[in-house]
């Protein structure tokens, strides 16, 4: 039974793919390259650096320019393209009745997770929220992982993460704990199966039965 159950943020509690892929799309035409926002979902949720060079072919210096540039546009303007997922507060509540800890861990750098939280009104709803360092250019998901398990006193054999792609999966093996899947995020077609997760939930009342069994 899973006593502490901590989130990704992008893509698993917050629908955030609008303002990323504006934002991504505004940073690569400052360096005279474009793309159809559609083919820009896969940046919600890895580390820019590594979607700029893995999806687009920057190098590490063009990267760390497209990421200063993505966040010219991103921390004014983009960051409040985004909304929470229907039924996300009810499934908390759900999980915090049963007595659950609850928790975020997050790539997003730590103040944009918890602005959006608290402008949602979903911030009470968390016991701890961990986030990227905004001092540097990205921590990986295994980093901000083992800070939320460590601030929550976690026991691993009684810890999950539930995310929404690869680089969940990966973080949660990482730190010596299942990652279930969720369907309606960003991971491409088969991508949560080759990663290994533990379950992967269709629906939030699927998830809900995972997550209380």
């Amino acid at each position: 039974m899973y006593q502490t159950i901590l989130f990704d943020f992008d893509g698993t509690v917050f629908d955030t793919v609008e303002g990323i892929a504006k934002s991504v799309r505004y940073a690569l035409r400052r360096q005279g390259r474009d793309a159809e926002l559609s083919e820009l979902r896969r940046f919600a949720g890895p580390p820019l650096q590594f979607s700029f060079m893995e999806y687009t072919g920057l190098s590490e210096a063009e990267a760390l320019r497209a990421i200063a540039d993505f966040r010219e546009r991103y921390l004014p303007v983009g960051v409040y393209e985004s909304r929470p997922f229907p039924g996300i507060a009810e499934l908390l509540d759900v999980l915090r009745a049963a007595g659950k800890t609850v928790g975020v861990a997050t790539s997003k750098p730590q103040p944009l997770a918890e602005l959006l939280l608290e402008r949602s009104g979903l911030r009470e709803k968390f016991d701890v929220v961990r986030g990227s360092d905004p001092s540097v250019v990205d921590n990986e998901k295994w980093q901000v992982l083992s800070w939320a398990m460590a601030d929550c006193g976690a026991d691993p054999a009684s810890t999950v993460l539930v995310g929404d792609t690869r680089f969940d999966v990966d973080g949660a093996r990482r730190c010596g704990i299942p990652c279930l899947g969720v369907r309606w995020g960003y991971a491409a077609a088969g991508e949560l199966e080759r990663a290994g997760a533990a379950a992967i939930a269709e629906d939030l009342e699927e998830l809900k039965t995972l997550l209380l069994a």
